[in-house]
């Protein structure tokens, strides 16, 4: 029984020991886990990946080299937005009374100056209403001399006051129906003069309330158009700028007065300027607040409202390592430069080296390389930098 029980307590002692280093091995295998992810958040030195080209394929692919440079970057708040016009730049122009196109001849883009005819309307109700104007405008004139009579016959007390108070009352609401009628005129962009001489239209024209360009034009001679349609669209291109969009934890970064790079949504020079004039004081349910920044006039052209910005705004400087954008290439969801790491009678030798991204402006890209990086005296590759990475990732594929 003896030679048991010490058998049993050996047994238990070796299981107890294979568990410990099981145990120890997997913590071993989670710390190199670890470790691992925590390197690949940080670039890695990758200058094992080199490939060398003759000069006939170094020229055959246009390849160019630069330098890595130190710049001084930007800390900058990223916005997007669009080209807008000021309120009092903009106008919309329908028929007030409505009628028929007579006349149709704007197109988008035209130039128009204040006061210009747009187009012809014809109304049936523009006869009533000038036909209505002068029997009102001539008893108007009777009513007054009436009045002035009345009048002095009531200062002398031949007439009795109720009298005068009905002549008086005739007089003032004929006053009043002539002016609605001259307002009517107005509204239908009739001139009251000419209908005093006696001429009567059926036609009225609209004219352009400001000056600038024709920017939409809905109208099609013969068609009936109501009050509500909007029959042209102007706007006045001297008064353009900047409706951006900004975050909500960008808002104390940004102040009346700052300077705002921009470009249109196809290109990445910002090269445009403009220079902030109004912050929103309320965000929409986007969680965004409006910027507005008025454009420096020789960045104005060729800019028309409703075209798409992207921007920035500068929040301090640094000075970092950084190189051409385009000199940054992805390889297996990474950024790389290309570098040259030789120059013989023999051709050119590259390689890969991981890099991290910072800021990018103005066509500059901040770059972090590895600790283990050896990059000095490397020249980057700055145009055409993909041909070698495609042909570095053939040569792999061969081996």
């Amino acid at each position: 029984m003896k030679i048991k029980f010490n058998t049993k307590i050996s047994l238990l002692i070796l299981s107890t020991l294979f568990m410990v280093a099981c145990g120890n091995k997997d913590s071993e295998k989670m710390e190199s886990s670890e470790e691992s992810s925590m390197k690949e958040e940080q670039p890695v030195s990758t200058g094992s990946k080199q490939i060398t080209f003759t000069k006939d394929q170094y020229n055959l692919a246009g390849i160019e080299t630069g330098a890595i440079e130190m710049r001084n970057l930007s800390n900058i708040i990223k916005l997007n937005g669009t080209i807008d016009v000021e309120p009092e730049s903009m106008a919309s122009v329908s028929a007030p009374l409505g009628g028929y196109l007579k006349t149709a001849g704007r197109l988008p883009g035209e130039a128009i100056k204040k006061g210009q005819i747009l187009a012809t309307i014809e109304n049936p109700e523009f006869i009533q209403i000038q036909q209505g104007y002068l029997e009102s405008l001539s008893r108007l004139q009777f009513l007054e001399e009436e009045f002035n009579r009345q009048k002095k016959l009531r200062e002398e007390d031949i007439n009795s006051a109720k009298t005068f108070q009905q002549v008086s009352s005739d007089y003032k609401i004929t006053q009043g129906r002539v002016k609605a009628y001259e307002q009517q005129l107005a509204l239908a962009g009739i001139s009251r003069s000419s209908v005093q001489n006696g001429n009567i239209t059926r036609t009225a024209n609209l004219y352009a309330p400001i000056s600038g360009f024709i920017k939409a034009s809905n109208v099609n001679i013969g068609d009936y158009v109501s009050p509500q349609d909007v029959l042209f669209e102007i706007v006045d291109l001297n008064d353009i700028h900047l409706a951006l969009n900004a975050f909500e934890k960008d808002l104390g970064k940004l102040e009346i007065g700052q300077t705002v790079k921009f470009s249109l949504s196809d290109d990445n020079t910002f090269n445009r300027t403009a220079e902030v004039f109004l912050i929103g004081k309320a965000t929409g349910s986007d969680r965004m607040t409006p910027v507005y920044s008025h454009l420096n006039k020789e960045d104005k052209k060729g800019l028309l409202p409703g075209m798409y910005v992207k921007a920035w705004v500068e929040s301090g400087t640094n000075k970092q390592n950084a190189i051409p954008s385009e000199a940054l290439v992805q390889y297996e969801g990474k950024d790389f430069v290309v570098l040259q790491t030789e120059e013989t009678e023999n051709g050119y030798t590259f390689k890969l080296e991981q890099v991290k991204k910072g800021i990018e402006q103005e066509g500059y890209t901040a770059i972090t390389f590895a600790e283990t990086a050896t990059v000095q005296n490397f020249k980057p590759v700055v145009k055409n930098a993909y041909s070698i990475l495609s042909a570095l990732r053939n040569s792999e594929e061969e081996e």
